[in-house]
């Protein structure tokens, strides 16, 4: 589920570094204070743990060196699982538990040992503060770099995009946004992704809990207010135009798909119930259905049915399914009716994109009448708080990608104050 900042893959064949650990944290929602040794103390890290040791609220992560404390390996990551005052030592919950079991070090010593240089990227190690945040990071959107494309698709949103409006001698909101979506890297679809919620199959099907219903009412409260922004209408129309249609967007081609994205999340989501996340390509999915009920008398819910196969094994997941209402100017059908989309789809994630992008962005538009209005209908200060946290959220993301694509991601230390 961790697919921000590095590829599985890769952390699985050449590890992790402290920055992309913790751009992985936040990226995950996690509130995070990183520290290295070289920005920190050894009475800063002495107060971060008796804090962190003394409450379900902190969680402490160390960046070491193995050799200071006569272990074997190298560069290592785990938790500080308590600490005793009487001896001023701590106990490290070492992760690879098959090499060695949870152990207490003198503090000053796991110090030295965080004090090191890591030559993958020549900084010093140091620690990290991960917490929960108040509210969820985010609700229905989020950044992927599970795809290849995100390299791509990350230089182009923060470095080509600005170049582009330079080069361009461009006078409506609709030439802006042309312009932008006809030099789409491909795959620019997987960059973006919307957050779906899957669950094993019940056997009535027919009942969500408190808990699911509130965060089902939250994604559509987020879809809701990206539908009503004035960009969506821009985005929408274009999106939907009938000289264009979909076809000069093919890296867009299958993002509206909800059979298409059912069947792909069932998959994943069954891989993820079952514990073989690494063996997703196993999963197939058999065959999904649209199901609408009630629940408390209020609006009806969609729910995906899908029954997935690995091997001989079967597992039937569901798959809660957001949705609000939404219609556009033109289609590419004859029937008005089709162009209602329900379900979260491009339009939403590119408008919730674009509104990401750094204000800056816009800056080599050169009418200024145009600039003025595209600052005012990229502007996120009037957004709904819901939204605007949205937003954010994926301003930072995006951040945090474009570092790690730029390889300085090392150089930043991410205070609170960054975040």
């Amino acid at each position: 589920m961790l697919d921000c900042c590095e590829p599985l893959d890769r952390v699985k064949a050449e590890g992790i570094t402290f920055g992309k650990l913790a751009c992985l944290a936040y990226c995950a929602g996690a509130k995070v204070e990183a520290y290295r040794t070289s920005h920190s103390s050894v009475d800063d890290f002495h107060n971060h743990v008796i804090k962190c040791t003394s409450t379900e609220d902190c969680h402490l992560i160390a960046s070491y060196h193995r050799k200071p404390l006569k272990q074997t390996g190298s560069g290592h990551f785990s938790p500080i699982g308590g600490y005793h005052a009487g001896s001023d030592m701590v106990l490290i919950l070492d992760v690879a538990r098959f090499k060695y079991p949870p152990h207490w070090v003198p503090l000053e010593l796991l110090w030295e040992a965080m004090d090191t240089i890591d030559e993958a990227t020549g900084h010093h190690r140091g620690f990290m503060l991960l917490s929960r945040l108040q509210k969820a990071a985010s609700l229905l959107y989020t950044l992927s770099c599970c795809h290849e494309s995100w390299v791509s698709m990350a230089r182009y949103l923060i470095d080509d995009v600005p170049i582009l409006l330079k080069s361009e001698d461009l006078s409506s909101v609709p030439e802006v946004l042309l312009l932008l979506f006809k030099s789409l890297p491909a795959n620019a679809g997987d960059f973006i992704k919307w957050i779906a919620e899957v669950r094993r199959q019940e056997e009535d099907g027919s009942s969500l809990s408190k808990e699911e219903e509130e965060r089902l009412a939250a994604k559509e409260e987020v879809l809701q207010q990206v539908r009503e922004t004035e960009l969506y209408k821009f985005v929408a129309d274009l999106l939907s135009s009938a000289s264009l249609c979909r076809k000069s967007f093919s890296s867009l081609s299958n993002n509206d798909s909800l059979s298409e994205i059912a069947a792909s999340v069932c998959c994943q989501g069954a891989a993820i119930l079952t514990g073989g996340l690494g063996v997703i390509q196993q999963f197939c999915s058999r065959a999904t259905c649209v199901k609408c009920f009630r629940a408390n008398g209020d609006a009806p819910i969609t729910v995906v049915s899908g029954m997935v196969v690995s091997g001989k094994n079967e597992q039937g997941v569901d798959m809660l399914v957001p949705e609000s209402t939404a219609k556009s100017k033109s289609c590419c059908s004859s029937n008005p009716n089709d162009c209602v989309l329900k379900h979260p789809g491009s339009s939403d994630a590119l408008t919730v994109l674009l509104l990401a992008l750094p204000p800056c962005t816009w800056q080599g538009i050169k009418d200024e009448r145009l600039l003025a209005e595209i600052h005012g209908l990229f502007s996120i200060e009037n957004l709904p708080d819901v939204l605007q946290q949205e937003v954010l959220h994926l301003r930072r993301q995006l951040y945090f990608l474009n570092k790690v694509q730029d390889k300085d991601i090392e150089d930043e230390i991410l205070l609170p104050s960054q975040l």
